[in-house]
């Protein structure tokens, strides 16, 4: 797949030269330093399969009335950062084929502002997704250590600034990152932001864990049954905690790419992982595909919603 312009660049360092590209890629000798050639076919049905799951989690939450509270609200803002993936992979597709086709003539400048735009999409949902993850890990956080003021602190209206906050700064920051993608130090303030976010949601699930821990030893000890909010929390801990490492194991690669571009642009090796490129990209994707199952699949609710949103139950 050939991706657009600054995520082109991204691919491999633009300060290594073809020359030593290509040394590097035969002193690291081995058919694995060629990257996987994968079809345009697959990234449209990936795209395709993750916009009709991530539309039918957010048709869900908006019609169920019993899912309107700010955690699932959060969920379904996550919902919409991986729809903007999908959104963005489609649109790419598209113009890619319209203009190797001849179908579309565009002049040169415009390409560019297109290609821009795509890309400032795709850097909104990585930025929005891990801010949301985030919340929502601090959403969970509260509900199991501060459950009887849960409503006073996490009100309708700080839910929504903080929606509002989030989608703001995702897209002022990809319009940055997008402008100066060359930067060595854009791209050094976006790997920080990510282990940021994931070192602070591994304390708090790991301070949920504990507690959770302690509380059904407790239970066992006693002898008494688990109480219906703490077993629903521990719960959504667990959901969170699924969704946190698939997040992790489909974008780690992509960081870890940015954080080899910027540390070995030249170093053989380094160049080995960089022909994974549209491998990482597929990975991405995968993740916009599989958080909607684990929505379905560890909320009944949600889970029941949706049946009835798929079979037309209005």
């Amino acid at each position: 797949m050939s991706t657009l312009a600054p995520l082109r660049l991204l691919r491999e360092p633009s300060n290594a030269s073809e020359g030593n590209q290509s040394n590097a890629t035969v002193g690291a000798s081995g058919g694995w330093c060629q990257g996987p050639d994968i079809p345009n076919e697959l990234f449209l049905a990936l795209g395709l399969v993750s916009l009709v799951e991530n539309l039918l989690v957010v048709a869900a939450i908006l019609k169920n009335r019993n899912l309107h509270s700010p955690t699932y609200y959060f969920i379904c803002c996550l919902a919409v950062s991986d729809m903007l993936v999908s959104i963005s992979n489609l649109a790419e597709m598209l113009f890619m084929l319209l203009l190797e086709h001849g179908v579309l003539v565009m002049r040169p400048s415009i390409v560019r502002h297109m290609d821009s735009v795509i890309d400032t999409l795709i850097c909104s949902s990585v930025v929005s997704s891990l801010s949301f993850l985030g919340v929502i890990a601090v959403d969970r956080y509260i509900t199991i250590f501060y459950a009887l003021r849960y409503h006073s602190i996490m009100t309708l209206q700080r839910a929504v600034v903080t929606m509002a906050s989030v989608w703001l700064a995702s897209t002022v920051s990809s319009t940055v990152l997008i402008t100066y993608y060359r930067s060595n130090t854009i791209l050094l303030c976006l790997i920080g932001f990510f282990l940021f976010m994931l070192v602070l949601m591994l304390v708090l699930y790991i301070h949920m864990f504990a507690l959770a821990r302690h509380h059904l030893h407790s239970i066992s000890s006693q002898q008494k049954p688990p109480t219906a909010h703490r077993g629903g929390s521990l719960k959504g801990a667990v959901t969170l905690t699924i969704l946190l490492g698939v997040f992790f194991i489909c974008w780690g690669p992509f960081f870890f790419h940015l954080i080899l571009i910027v540390t070995c642009p030249t170093n053989p090796f380094c160049t080995c992982f960089f022909s994974y490129f549209n491998l990482f990209l597929i990975l991405i994707i995968c993740n916009s595909v599989i958080d909607p199952l684990i929505y379905a699949f560890r909320s009944q609710e949600l889970r029941r919603t949706l049946r009835e949103v798929v079979t037309c139950s209005w």
